[in-house]
């Protein structure tokens, strides 16, 4: 696994730090994820089941595509 050093405000860090340990998680394991999904690699490869594809298309996006709908989504969970 590479390393890599960011620059961030030290409230930024408090904030990763502590969201990492409510999550029992580690800050890179957060970061991690948290880049996939806003790539969206996040279950790529996963075959979508069929509860999903039964409720797909039943909530208006309000002009939105699916992935903006959900990085709004993560960022307001994780308070980002």
């Amino acid at each position: 696994m590479a390393k890599l050093t960011l620059n961030v405000d030290r409230e930024v860090i408090e904030q990763a730090k502590r969201l990492a340990a409510e999550r029992n998680t580690s800050v890179s394991a957060m970061f991690s994820r948290f880049i996939r999904v806003l790539a969206g690699g996040a279950g790529r490869d996963k075959p979508i089941g069929r509860t999903t594809r039964q409720a797909s298309g039943m909530i208006d996006l309000q002009g939105r595509n699916y992935k903006d709908v959900l990085t709004d989504s993560l960022r307001e969970k994780y308070r980002l």
